[in-house]
């Protein structure tokens, strides 16, 4: 286990699976103390945390629904109950918005309702969970924002969920400036195809798979582990010069 996040509390929507669990490992090898949350699957959030503690680290595991109304709300509500519960001291100390959905489809193919839950997952939700979260977040503390490659190569067929993480790229630069001067750090990680269970049907594929590969230079896909360690360093002392920046984790994607 490393000490460079020793005596810091994180928070980590979406901890559960895929990028999000990545990330809430790669933060607890490193000594914090991760609240890994999960919108509806208990059941690996738990995994998770044990993983993480049979590792040595410490977590715990909170539940709520995301794009629901209350739902920021409830978040926060679990998190300090949790702690209480626990004799942790209140607080933040990082925050990372992992949690997402996609909408797949051209402009033509979205419905209202994909469309309006989309967003209220990858923007409402992690707008409202940082107006309320600004209170418990410690002076000098690290938000990371995950948003996605789409935003910069153009994906018709995901246009909905690129505007979504659009506009959350651009509360990164907006709180980036209101938070300096409490030595707070905001920035956003784009991720590319990463190989997870959540890509893990149309990457079955093998056409699919070897397209999907061809994107990055390394001619390979990205893996959690690739991301986390992106967000670790945005997350730790390391990155105290580094604000209000977007830093693309595609594997120098379509260049």
């Amino acid at each position: 286990m490393g000490s460079g996040l020793s005596g810091r509390t994180a928070l980590v929507t979406g901890g559960s699976r895929g990028i999000g669990k990545g990330i809430a490992l790669r933060l607890a090898r490193e000594g914090a103390l991760v609240a890994v949350h999960y919108g509806g699957n208990e059941t690996a959030a738990k995994e998770t945390v044990a993983e993480i503690e049979a590792a040595g680290g410490r977590a715990f595991a909170i539940g709520a629904e995301l794009g629901v109304p209350g739902d920021a709300a409830a978040l926060w509500a679990a998190f300090d109950g949790a702690l209480a519960a626990r004799g942790d001291a209140a607080g933040l100390d990082i925050l990372v918005n992992n949690a997402g959905i996609a909408a797949r489809g051209t402009i033509e193919e979205v419905t209202e309702e994909a469309y309006e839950r989309v967003f209220a997952v990858n923007v409402k939700a992690p707008f409202f969970i940082l107006q309320q979260g600004l209170a418990r977040l410690r002076d000098g503390g690290r938000i990371v924002n995950v948003s996605t490659g789409a935003t910069r190569i153009a994906t018709p067929g995901l246009i909905a969920y690129a505007a979504a993480k659009g506009a959350l790229e651009v509360l990164t630069a907006a709180l980036a400036q209101q938070l300096g001067e409490r030595g707070v750090t905001v920035n956003t990680v784009a991720p590319g195809v990463i190989d997870t269970d959540t890509n893990a049907d149309w990457l079955a594929d093998p056409a699919a798979r070897a397209g999907a590969e061809a994107y990055s230079v390394f001619n390979r896909l990205g893996t959690a582990a690739d991301v986390a360690d992106v967000v670790a360093f945005l997350a730790s002392d390391d990155a105290r010069w580094v604000t209000g920046q977007l830093l693309d984790a595609t594997g120098g994607s379509r260049l």
